[in-house]
């Protein structure tokens, strides 16, 4: 048997076997042609898709038929994106706001999915996703589990569109990028950063919550910055502690008040809301005036405006990330061939109560 027999028929041999089941019945159900041409749906999917964008065939609710014709049940085909993100009560809610926002703008579905932080490999979450009939993907996938690179290697061979939400990442020999759209934390930090140094606090410190994926992130922009500023890296905090909810986070914040006035830190950047409204709780517990004797500046958004005093925040643009998202879909569907596009936006600072000069020594 040849190689071409055992991998089922070329991709132009199995498009033009479509188009002539299709000039002779005029209209097939996807479920019709993965039967007929012993091809999986998402291949027959992506089969359509080109031929769709080549003019030679039409979309229809459940299936396709040719240009012109009128199908009975003819529906207009609504193109379903399939999303999937970590967490669907913190940071992406947002995200995904802004991807319904641009799907609807597009005459396009989004079908939402949940997934969580600590599963251990999300391809059986996306697997339902694709059998669902998806038309492509936006995924944050877990990159920090042994399953990460079987995953994104299973995402470039569905053939359906794929964009990863702040996550980049690249399959193959060559190393090939998937489509990504990402928030730049480092410069994020940065901005922060620099915030507290115009204010005029010369040992800027950096608190991360252990679990996040964006830590590395923000402590290289807060390195860099601080860096670049001329500061003394070693005598400031650079400290990290477990989750806001975790019941050794209190003696983890202690540690860090204790390393500020021990080295004379007068400003913090912390990742994330949590982590710095409990550590200006602490802070109030312990009488350390925030912002005369602590600036704070929170990093996400969420929830740092709703606090008293008010945190300033670095802010990531989450409903423009999930806007974008969406239409790198759209453009990958109507040019299949454009070469992959990876999307940086850059994030806000939002001037709030928390921060403030140093007071005088």
């Amino acid at each position: 048997m040849s190689t071409s027999d055992k991998r089922g028929p070329l991709p132009e041999t199995r498009r033009a076997r479509l188009l002539e089941e299709l000039r002779r019945d005029g209209v097939l159900r996807i479920s019709d042609l993965t039967e007929t041409l012993g091809a999986a749906a998402v291949t027959i999917r992506r089969d359509i898709a080109q031929l769709a964008a080549e003019g030679l065939v039409r979309r229809v609710h459940g299936g396709v038929t040719l240009p012109g014709a009128v199908a009975a049940d003819d529906e207009p085909a609504t193109t379903s994106l399939g999303m999937l993100v970590p967490s669907l009560d913190y940071y992406y809610p947002a995200v995904a706001r802004g991807a319904e926002e641009a799907a609807r703008e597009l005459e396009m579905r989004i079908v939402l999915r949940g997934s969580s932080y600590e599963t251990e490999d999300d391809r059986p979450q996306l697997l339902r996703l694709v059998d669902q009939g998806v038309d492509a993907l936006i995924v944050a996938p877990r990159m920090d589990v042994p399953t990460a690179a079987r995953t994104i290697d299973w995402l470039a061979a569905t053939g359906l569109p794929v964009v990863l939400l702040e996550r980049t990442a690249a399959t193959g020999p060559f190393h090939v990028a998937l489509e990504s759209v990402v928030t730049d934390h480092a410069l994020g930090a940065a901005m922060a950063v620099r915030h507290l140094v115009d204010l005029g606090h010369r040992r800027v410190g950096v608190v991360l919550a252990t679990p996040s994926p964006t830590r590395p992130h923000v402590h290289r922009g807060w390195l860099e910055a601080v860096t670049d500023l001329g500061l003394d890296v070693s005598a400031t905090v650079d400290e990290q502690v477990p989750d806001a909810k975790s019941p050794d986070c209190t003696a983890a914040l202690d540690t860090v008040l204790d390393r500020c006035l021990a080295t004379g830190t007068t400003a913090l950047l912390v990742h994330a809301d949590a982590e710095a409204i409990a550590l200006v709780q602490r802070c109030e517990e312990r009488r350390i005036a925030v912002p005369g004797q602590l600036s704070v500046v929170a990093y996400d958004d969420e929830v740092a405006g709703l606090f008293s005093p008010a945190l300033t925040a670095v802010r990531p643009p989450r409903r423009s990330i999930g806007r974008a998202a969406v239409r790198l879909v759209a453009d990958r569907l109507a040019d299949p061939d454009r070469p992959a596009h990876r999307m940086v936006i850059s994030p806000s600072l939002r001037l709030r109560a928390s921060t403030a000069p140093p007071l005088p020594a």
